[in-house]
This record gives C-alpha cells, sequence and structure tokens, in this order.
C-alpha cells in the first residue's frame, strides 16, 4: 500500500485523445456495442506483454528500434478501445493519450488535433476541459508547417500556447499553469533518461519485457526527450508570461468558512488519530495523549509489517546529515508549484534539470525519504489547527522510498499487514479516540505493477491474480476492523491520480461503511484541484492545495494533495465533537455533508466547518 501524495509527472504526455471507433449503420452500431466486454473496474483490463532486448535508451533514441514496440503498443491500444465497453472516462483519455503520443512521434498531426478535439468531450473537471492537450496541440499545429525541432517550430508552437491561453479564465486554470511552468522548469535529459534506466531497465534485463503498464514509459520518454525537452526554454517562458500578466491573487473562501474553537467555554476533549507515516509529537505539546509512562500514545509499525517504536520514522544514519537538505528540497519544489522565486526554488530547479542520469536514483529516492517522514507530522498540524480541545493519538505505518519496491508484495506480508489493522483499531478504541485521519492509499494495480518491478509471477495472468489475492486480503481486513469500530469515524483522502477512486479501487477511499468518509481536494478559492480523484464515495471536498503545515522540527511549508485536504475533514469533525461529544459517526459525516456548499456543475462539495458547526450548537 502507498501513501496518496500530489502527483508529479516529469515529461508526462500532455495530450489526450477521443476514442475512434468505425462503425457502419445505426442498428449494427448498437448490436456491437452492447456484445462488447464491459471494463466495471481498472484491474478488468487486459494485459500485453511487449519483448524488449538490450538497452532500453536505444530503444528510445532509435526511430529503428522503437519502431516495432511502437507498432505493438498502437495495435493494443487501438484493440482496447475497439473491442471493450469502458465507462470510465479518465481509462478512455489515458489510452488515447497514448495513441496521441504515438501519431505525433509517426508524424501524423491531423490524426493529433482530431484526437485532441475528440478527447475535450471526454474531461470532467473545468480546467481540463479549457486546458486539454494544450501543448500537444500547439505543437502539432506547428509542426504541419514547420520541421519539428526547428527553431520556426519552437517559435510557433510558443506563439500557439500563448494565444490559447490568454482566452482562457485565469482564476479557473492559473494553477494548471503553474504546474506546467513548474514541469518545464523541472525537466531535463537525466530525469527522461534516468527514470527509463532505473525504474524500466531492472525489469526488462529480469523477464525480457515489459508489460502495458511499463512499456509505455517507454513512449513518453521519446516523446519528451525529442520533442519537449527542446521547447523547454519556450514553454518557461511563455507560461511564465501569462502567470506574469495576471499576478491576481485568487480569493480565499476559506477564511470566512474557518472557526477556530476557544480554549474556555462549554467544549469537551476529544482524541484524535492520525494514522500516517508518523508525527514530531514535540512539535503538539500537551495536546499529546500520553500513556501511563508518560509517553506519547503511540502504535508502530515499520514497513515490513512488524511492531516497530517512535512516533516519528527514523532516517537512515548514512543520510541523517542530509535531512537538512532533504527538507530545503520539499520547500523548493512547494515554491515551485506556487510560483514562488525562492532561493530553494531555484537549487531544486537547478539539481533535477540538470541531472545526471546516473544520479537519478539516489536524488529521487531521496526526495522519496524526505516525503515519507515529512508527510505525517504535516497532516497532524492541520488535523489538530485551531483546536486547543484536540489530543493527539499516533497510528505510525512506514511506507518504501526505493525505485525497486521494498518490501516487494507478498501474500505473507499482506497477512501481516491484514493481522495490523485490528490491532490498529483496538489501540484506538483504548485511547477512546473519536476521529482518524488516514491520508494514505493503494490499489491493487499498484500492487500488479510492483509485482512486476520485483520480478514476481511467470505471466501477466498470474502477476494479475495474485495481487488480487494480495489485495483482496488486505481490504477485506481493513474494512473489517473499521466496521467493527462504529464509534469512531474514519477520515479517507480520495487519492491523487485525477480518477474515479471507486473503478481504480484505491482503498481506502473507495470503502463503503456508515463511519467512513473520503474527502477531495479543491484550492483556496474552492476550485477543484487538477490531481484529485473522484467517484461516488467522495462525499466533501476541503482545501488540498498549498496548504501550509509543519514539518518535523517546527519548519512550515505547504504542500499539496488529497492528503491535505482530508485532514481538513478530520478537524472539522473533532471540533463538532468537541461542542457536542454524542455525536455519532453517522451524525458526523451528515453534520458535515449536510452543511456543504455546492458548486453550480454539481462536482464540488465543499466544506464548511462554520455551517457545520452551528447546525451542531443549535441541535439541528
Amino acid at each position: 500500500m502507498s501513501r496518496a501524495h500530489p502527483t508529479q509527472a516529469l515529461g508526462r504526455i500532455a495530450a489526450a485523445v477521443a476514442l475512434a471507433c468505425a462503425l457502419a449503420g445505426g442498428a449494427s452500431a448498437v448490436q456491437a456495442q452492447a456484445t462488447k466486454p464491459r471494463i466495471e473496474k481498472a484491474a478488468d483490463l487486459p494485459r500485453f506483454t511487449y519483448p524488449v532486448q538490450g538497452k532500453l535508451e536505444d530503444i528510445v533514441r532509435s526511430a529503428e528500434r522503437f519502431a516495432p514496440l511502437a507498432a505493438a503498443l498502437r495495435r493494443d491500444t487501438e484493440s482496447v478501445l475497439a473491442g471493450y465497453d469502458i465507462p470510465d472516462r479518465a481509462t478512455q483519455r489515458d489510452l488515447l493519450g497514448l495513441l496521441a503520443a504515438l501519431d505525433y512521434l509517426d508524424g501524423r498531426f491531423d490524426s493529433v488535433l482530431a484526437r485532441a478535439e475528440q478527447i475535450r468531450a471526454l474531461q470532467d473537471k473545468p480546467a481540463d476541459k479549457l486546458l486539454s492537450g494544450l501543448r500537444l496541440r500547439a505543437m502539432a499545429t506547428a509542426a504541419k508547417t514547420q520541421p519539428s525541432g526547428s527553431e520556426a517550430w519552437r517559435q510557433a508552437v510558443a506563439a500557439g500556447i500563448a494565444r490559447e491561453l490568454d482566452g482562457l479564465p485565469y482564476a479557473v486554470v492559473e494553477n494548471d499553469v503553474k504546474g506546467y511552468k513548474a514541469s518545464a522548469e523541472l525537466i531535463g535529459e537525466g530525469l527522461i533518461l534516468g527514470g527509463v534506466r532505473e525504474r524500466l531497465q531492472p525489469v526488462a534485463d529480469a523477464a525480457g519485457s515489459l508489460s502495458s503498464d511499463l512499456a509505455p514509459g517507454l513512449v513518453s520518454a521519446r516523446f519528451a526527450l525529442l520533442h519537449v525537452l527542446p521547447l523547454k526554454r519556450e514553454l518557461m517562458a511563455t507560461y511564465g508570461s501569462y502567470l506574469a500578466r495576471h499576478q491576481v491573487t485568487k480569493a480565499d473562501i476559506w477564511a470566512a468558512r474557518d472557526v477556530a474553537l476557544p480554549a474556555q467555554g462549554p467544549y469537551t476533549p476529544v482524541t484524535l488519530a492520525v494514522w500516517d507515516s508518523g508525527v514530531d509529537t514535540a512539535l503538539f505539546g500537551t495536546q499529546v495523549q500520553r500513556g501511563a509512562d508518560g509517553q506519547p500514545a503511540v502504535i508502530a509499525f515499520d514497513k515490513y509489517a512488524r511492531p516497530a517504536t517512535g512516533a516519528l520514522m527514523a532516517i537512515p544514519a548514512e543520510l541523517q546529515s542530509k535531512l537538512p537538505q532533504m527538507v530545503a528540497r520539499t520547500k523548493g519544489l512547494s515554491d515551485l508549484q506556487s510560483g514562488i522565486d525562492s532561493a530553494e526554488a531555484s537549487q531544486v530547479k537547478q539539481l533535477l534539470s540538470g541531472l545526471a542520469p546516473a544520479e537519478y536514483k539516489a536524488v529521487v529516492e531521496e526526495l522519496g525519504l524526505a516525503g515519507n517522514y515529512e508527510h505525517g507530522t504535516h497532516v497532524a498540524g492541520i488535523a489538530m489547527a485551531g483546536n486547543p480541545h484536540a489530543r493527539l493519538v499516533v497510528s505510525r505505518i512506514e511506507f518504501g522510498h526505493t525505485l525497486r519496491p521494498d518490501p516487494c508484495p507478498s501474500l505473507e506480508l499482506a497477512k501481516r499487514d491484514a493481522a495490523n489493522y485490528p490491532a490498529v483499531t483496538a489501540f484506538f478504541k483504548a485511547q477512546k479516540v473519536r476521529v482518524v485521519n488516514m491520508s494514505w492509499g493503494g490499489s491493487v494495480n499498484d500492487t500488479e505493477r510492483e509485482l512486476e518491478q520485483c520480478g514476481t509471477g511467470a505471466t501477466p495472468e498470474a502477476r494479475k491474480a495474485l495481487a488480487r489475492e494480495i489485495f483482496d486480503i488486505g481490504k477485506k481486513a481493513l474494512t473489517q476492523a473499521m466496521a467493527e469500530a462504529p464509534d469512531i469515524l474514519f477520515v479517507a483522502a480520495a487519492g491523487n491520480s485525477n480518477s474515479d477512486a471507486s473503478f481504480t479501487e484505491s482503498m481506502p477511499a473507495d470503502i463503503v461503511l456508515p463511519n467512513l468518509l473520503t474527502v477531495g481536494a479543491v484550492d483556496r478559492a474552492g476550485d477543484e484541484a487538477p490531481f484529485t480523484s473522484y467517484g461516488p464515495t467522495v462525499k466533501v471536498h476541503a482545501n488540498g492545495y498549498q496548504v501550509e503545515s509543519y514539518l518535523p522540527g517546527g519548519t512550515r511549508v505547504a504542500l499539496s494533495g488529497t492528503s491535505m485536504a482530508a485532514p481538513q475533514v478530520a478537524n472539522l469533525a473533532a471540533k463538532l465533537l468537541a461542542a457536542r461529544p454524542g455525536l455519532t459517526p453517522v451524525q458526523l459525516i451528515q453534520a458535515i455533508t449536510g452543511t456543504v456548499d455546492r458548486s453550480a456543475d454539481g462536482r464540488r462539495l465543499l466544506m464548511n466547518p462554520k455551517a457545520a458547526l452551528a447546525a451542531v450548537q443549535s441541535g439541528r
């Protein structure tokens, strides 16, 4: 299982396309659609395997070596789109985005433009509808009259992007454009090829092949290396110029909705647990719940699901001296996302954009380790804010940070995790916990991908079956453990994959229980965050974009993700309980969801702490 985190897709293909299906005649088309197998879950999609030999970097660089792989990927992707009924629009976008990249690499620019217009119809979020395929459309349009990669082409691409941006509402697209600029600033050959060498090459060396999950990474790498990296200067300048011309601070809708409880008054202490990667409890003083021995109330397990000690994960001895540097890089990445020109942002840009492929593994793993180390403390700071009556309990779990999964998924590990879930909820009951925040998640596809990276499973079908067995063991145990703690409200983060959490089976976000509430993310103005997942289990939205909170040691940094939105709701639930301790989880959910402000498009259900507290205090 992996925690939810902001998605940073360096070198990602910014293209999308729509289903191109040639069916003859109205009646036969209806019949053909009716007989297609329906894909109800992401894990039901068919699997394919692609033989690859030698250095993958050579395949990325060589048109001759790349061509057979591209042809096979195109054939299989088109067969899935034509042969299956796929109701999930995000899945359609992903598959068609792969075809769009292949079209561009093949010089089929009219096809790229046609697909890009079709994909617009598959977009759901307001910003995505406006920006869908922005860069790729400008690239394809320019390539119809200028040689791709030439100076004239680069200038035409920049002009095309600028023209389209100038006609868009800044308030809607601001966050996305800032993200585009940050990606352009960070992209470099080392990042592109480092991922190929360190993430994909070991799998290919061991198996002699890549699955349909991993092989598209070679398409992304070739596209980025040949066609995006040459645009780095123009993209930085174009996005930067647009942002500079619109230096408008978004209105903060949350300040008027927020409520801080006074230290005095008719309030009851309420115990809140942060089930996460660990918390620097020293930052929360007397609000930390303690045992009879005077130590913070903590239950902990390491990444191998074995009992551990301590509220905060330990940093390996060889990296302890680098901790200040890792924290600075966290701030730098945050500043880049916010468009802040800081010393830390400049250092991160210089580091990642100039990274040598050989440096990739160490740098990326250190960033992952720092993220894990900081995550739980940042979440706790949000969950505890403005509530002097909250008492903090810590449930610490560790997550891997290495490029090759460590530990690798296994039935043994799944069974240990499954045994730990009821132990954690029993600990919560003993500590009289009323609210638990869970800003983490994982899917069956995540498990299957990690099995391939670990070389487990002789065939794709074997990996698929084993991944399902492993995943179901954990999901069943977690669901049962929460169900057997009916007096505790569990709050889950929806995830950061911009997809339907129920379709992708992202647990715990997709679990349905009367004492579980799943949260999506918006920004300070209430606009939907580019990364937030969604779906039928997402019942409320909170600010998850550049939310400031603590890192271990006390530094305050703004981070983004549904990880930051969920504790806003856990915070509100604890405040409601401080005001009315007799509320049940069902009543808490009703108080929170019954006072949301629904957006005009019905997609966003913005929590309103002030209205929820007023409703609870008035007895409604």
